[in-house]
């Protein structure tokens, strides 16, 4: 079908089909209302009774009308997708979603396998419609389509590095696949698998638009299933087999540590056992590019050492937190501030590491703690209140 212009004039398509719908006894405001539908530039009834008064104006056959009535109601509301105009796009997030469900599937057993093939398949129907419409020719002489590996190959394909090792490593995996039994080798790959399926949503929509988003039906990208903590660490002692490992080192062959280790390569979550307050007990997705995204990556990439996080001893504490408020801080003071703002274990807990680690930690080879620069700066804040100076010196020791 022709593009829809965005003004509210009629095309001379349109024409054809208003009068080929007025021979089948439409009244003017039906025909306006499927006119209108998904259309950018509304039209009024004006038009339509334009063309009917136009003797001259050539009517669309019955058979024309007829795909055209068809056509519009081959358009999904939510997407704005056409099944006609639109198919490589249906066809790549159907094939997305279909992924993500055969990996999710209880009852399926080859999900590295099928997730690939159909992963593959997405990422091709959506690069085939990127190309098609940069007026690429995507038929090669033979009368194939250019494959994905041949797509990413080229210096204008419309992504990062990272997502390019991401489908790399893909197709290095679905060609495995064809020729040897991976068995229960699934979990060996899913930070790469979970990455193709962000790397697919956030490439879709910057190409495409976000209303193409498959957010609402992915969810959770694969899935982040309840895991007993014994299970995993009994589960990394295992030795994979030599061909899973050969082909492991495969996909990451010519990689720096900085390539493997990027989020568009293979996605990473980062679980620690910390006691954390109904308010915190919780996962938290932070973007990577926000100011508290680069933080985190920057403790998580440095591996900073416990003790350049955490300097200060209780005496120095005290004594720069009485230099910088400019005012009486005693160590009776700390230990009450450490308590009233549930920093630290008691002296004797079971369990003395269970310390908010924004402030504190424990070191079990001196049985001590230590604090933060933020533990510093919290202090100083609440001195320099006298109320909240106040509170601290009313709080139980």
């Amino acid at each position: 079908m022709a593009q829809k212009k965005k003004e509210g004039a009629l095309t001379p398509e349109e024409k054809r089909i208003v009068k080929g719908l007025l021979a089948q006894n439409w009244r003017n405001q039906d025909i306006q209302a499927w006119i209108n539908g998904g259309r950018n530039g509304t039209v009024n009834g004006a038009r339509i009774s334009g063309v009917k008064k136009d003797a001259d104006q050539q009517a669309a056959t019955p058979e024309e009308v007829d795909f055209w009535l068809k056509w519009k109601k081959a358009t999904d509301p939510q997407t704005g997708l056409n099944l006609y105009d639109h198919e490589r796009l249906i066809r790549a997030r159907e094939a997305m979603i279909l992924a993500v469900q055969v990996f999710n599937s209880a009852g399926l057993k080859f999900k590295t396998e099928v997730f690939c093939m159909l992963a593959n398949v997405a990422w091709t129907y959506l690069m085939h419609e990127y190309f098609t419409r940069q007026a690429v020719n995507i038929v090669k002489a033979d009368g194939k389509t250019m494959a994905l590996s041949e797509l990413y190959g080229r210096n204008d394909f419309p992504t990062s590095e990272g997502i390019k090792q991401n489908l790399r490593a893909l197709k290095v995996l679905r060609d495995e696949v064809e020729h040897k039994l991976l068995g229960k080798a699934d979990v060996k790959w899913l930070g790469i698998f979970q990455a193709c399926c962000l790397n697919f949503n956030k490439t879709i929509c910057e190409l495409f638009g976000d209303h193409l988003s498959l957010a609402n039906e992915l969810s959770f990208a694969l899935h982040f299933a309840k895991m007993n903590l014994d299970q995993a660490a009994t589960l990394n002692q295992y030795e994979l087999p030599g061909h899973i490992d050969a082909i492991d080192a495969n996909v990451t062959a010519g990689m720096t540590p900085e390539q493997i280790n990027s989020l568009e390569f293979q996605f990473r979550v980062i679980y620690t056992l910390d006691a954390a307050s109904k308010s915190h007990a919780h996962f938290q997705f932070v973007n990577p590019d926000s100011q508290e995204g680069k933080e985190i990556h920057n403790v998580l990439a440095k591996k900073v050492a416990a003790d350049e996080l955490f300097p200060h001893k209780p005496s120095v504490v005290v004594g720069a937190v009485a230099a910088q408020a400019a005012v009486p801080f005693t160590s009776n003071d700390h230990t009450r501030a450490w308590k009233l703002f549930k920093v630290r274990p008691k002296k004797g807990a079971a369990q003395p590491g269970n310390t908010d680690k924004r402030y504190c930690i424990y070191h079990p080879a001196h049985k001590d703690y230590t604090y933060s620069d933020e533990w510093v700066a919290r202090l100083v804040e609440e001195a320099t209140d006298a109320e909240r100076l106040a509170a601290i010196r009313a709080a139980k020791l």
